[in-house]
């Protein structure tokens, strides 16, 4: 019987994570493949679970429509944040990606939208929220 990905094994896999226009968001397949424990948080739940059932040494593709991807984009999750509450050390630069530090320890990013001289506009939104993706992958091992 072949091994088959279920929700608590370890993988060896290559990915790719693309737009439906082609633009590459994240991919393994020119280094060294990835290893992931399912169900750990490494990979988005929704992509891990088109991965159960599936077994090693095939390819696979699969297009995700955004609610089978990364979500919808949700305006709560875009914030005005005041300049003078955000730590003094923080580099500002308009375009390009905030890391921040919950109270408990946690690392989440903001994308910073706009800048004026008192507040900025971040967007904690993932990047292809809102968007279909093309998921591609081949599972080269199942532990």
């Amino acid at each position: 019987m072949t091994a088959t990905v279920r929700s608590d094994s370890y993988l060896t896999l290559h990915y790719r994570i693309t737009t439906l226009d082609g633009d590459e968001f994240l991919s393994t397949f020119d280094m060294s493949p990835a290893t992931l424990q399912m169900g750990s948080g490494q990979l988005a739940e929704n992509l891990e679970s088109v991965l159960i059932g599936l077994p090693a040494h095939e390819r696979f593709v699969f297009q995700l429509e955004p609610e089978e991807a990364f979500g919808q984009n949700n305006p709560r999750l875009v914030e005005r944040i005041a300049r003078g509450g955000l730590p003094a050390d923080m580099e500002l630069k308009e375009n390009s990606v905030v890391e921040f530090t919950a109270p408990n320890g946690d690392t989440f990013a903001g994308f910073l939208r706009e800048l004026d001289a008192t507040h900025a506009l971040f967007d904690f939104n993932h990047p292809l929220a809102g968007q279909p993706i093309r998921f591609e992958v081949e599972i080269i091992g199942i532990m």
